[in-house]
């Protein structure tokens, strides 16, 4: 099976990701781009997209983009994770983009930077870091 339709296979099977709305946007080794639009049903109090909803697109990203560096018997799991929030999620959709910062056999180093969008215009509003690690398929 090639990369692409393996994350993309994945993916699909991650129950979450469905009830988010969330959609893989781009695969390619080392980076996968998700998007989510912000709905009513990942708003906090304040009218702004969940900071939850904000890990659970990062962490995706970053997680994916680990996977497509494995081979086909190993899959991944975060070991850890941190998420800085950088401003409100305001807007209609987030994107998340993943890469891989130092793959290795027991963790993979990983970054997901996610982006609130309204229109044309993106701001920054988190950064996760973390570590990802391999486990049988």
């Amino acid at each position: 099976m090639d990369m692409e339709t393996r994350i993309r296979d994945s993916f699909g099977r991650q129950t979450m990701m469905d009830t988010l709305g969330a959609k893989i946007v781009s695969v390619a080794p080392g980076a996968v781009e998700i998007t989510a639009p912000i709905l009513p049903i990942a708003l906090q109090q304040q009218g702004f997209g969940h900071a939850g909803l904000a890990f659970s697109v990062g962490d995706s990203a970053a997680g994916f983009s680990a996977l497509t560096l494995m081979p086909d018997d190993q899959e991944v799991v975060t070991a850890e994770i941190r998420i800085h929030l950088l401003a409100p999620a305001r807007g209609d959709l987030l994107i998340a983009r993943g890469k891989v910062v130092k793959p290795g056999r027991r963790l993979v180093v990983v970054q997901a930077e996610v982006f609130a969008r309204t229109g044309d215009d993106e701001v920054q509003i988190a950064l996760l870091t973390g570590s990802m690690m391999p486990v049988p398929a």
